[in-house]
């Protein structure tokens, strides 16, 4: 038992790291590609790409279509986290750096502890706490070091509050949603009803493609495929093995690798504050992830274990059964 649990462990942290590597990549991605595309464009042409990856992947494994069981989350976490996040990220990426937009928009984890604790019954355990308290202290120097003179823009704030509270919401209902159904049907699904959601952005798109630069489109590309296609479904097999609040805090990684991506690849030298921002934010996740395998989440806080919906038979394999639903990612 021990060592299935350390095994799932293994399992879900990879896939977690996958996720906030790529999303951290798509920051870089958004600022490049969002000289040439307007947000509803840039947003409808990432999901596009996504959609048509995904729909692919779930013909050739054969999965289907999710069960009834889950398309409330599915569609909620579609219009919100694959359309209204994404136009909003976007469009306050336009009024102010990198630096202050991931710092606004990593008011999210917080936001999704409150909620885990308040709806999915998941409590609120002291090290998940202290992890967020680190972890938000970190995430504040690293856009405080990153901000210039127009970065408080009230509108890109705004917008950026925006994604954090629809991304929050989003993380929430999905996580029931993953008991009825795969992380790719969750994801396929979501991304579809993301893609329909961004519809009323094609002519923009058609338009700005068609006078783009190729790196602006092929960046473009990039989003839909990586940190959209392969990181939500790596996000939501993860999420299906551990609790709402650890996978949000583990999202405070992402600070740092903007700090680091920026540097490799735009050749930005970081500050020493924001050096030492990006450590605190990953003392903050090593302090969420402390303790024994198999520890459930919430017990040194005396929260009590909430019933988990039963899984059904289908897709156990990429949801694991319900002992490994509430396993916490160390």
């Amino acid at each position: 038992m021990v060592r299935a649990a350390r095994s799932n462990d293994r399992g879900a942290l990879a896939a977690a790291g996958v996720t906030v590597v790529l999303w951290a990549s798509a920051f870089v991605f958004i600022r490049s590609a969002g000289a040439d595309f307007s947000p509803g464009a840039l947003a409808l042409g990432r999901l596009a790409t996504a959609s048509i990856a995904l729909v692919i992947i779930l013909a050739v494994t054969g999965e289907g279509l999710p069960a009834r069981g889950a398309w409330r989350g599915i569609l909620i976490s579609g219009v919100l986290w694959f359309g209204v996040y994404m136009v909003a990220l976007n469009w306050g990426e336009r009024h102010v750096d990198a630096g202050t937009a991931a710092m606004v928009v990593n008011i999210g984890p917080v936001l999704i502890a409150l909620l885990g604790g308040l709806v999915l019954g998941e409590g609120f355990p002291r090290r998940l706490l202290a992890g967020i308290a680190v972890s938000f202290t970190g995430a504040v120097i690293v856009g405080l070091s990153n901000s210039d003179g127009g970065g408080g823009a009230v509108l890109g704030v705004a917008l950026c509050a925006t994604a954090a509270a629809t991304w929050a919401i989003s993380v929430v209902v999905q996580k029931p949603a993953l008991a009825h159904a795969s992380a790719l049907q969750v994801t396929t699904g979501g991304c579809v009803v993301g893609t329909v959601a961004c519809l009323p952005f094609a002519g923009q798109l058609v338009r700005e493609v068609a006078s783009a630069p190729p790196t602006s489109t092929l960046g473009m590309v990039y989003l839909g495929v990586f940190p959209t296609a392969v990181a939500f479904t790596t996000w939501a097999y993860a999420l299906a093995r551990t609790t709402a609040g650890n996978m949000g805090v583990t999202t405070y990684v992402v600070p740092a690798l903007v700090v680091l991506m920026a540097w490799i690849a735009l050749g930005e030298v970081p500050a020493p504050l924001a050096v030492v921002g990006g450590l605190l934010c990953l003392a903050g996740v090593a302090i969420t992830r402390s303790g024994r395998v198999g520890e459930a989440d919430g017990v040194d806080a005396g929260t009590t274990d909430t019933p988990v919906p039963d899984a059904g038979s289908a897709g156990l394999d990429s949801r694991g059964g319900d002992d490994e639903y509430r396993m916490p990612l160390r």
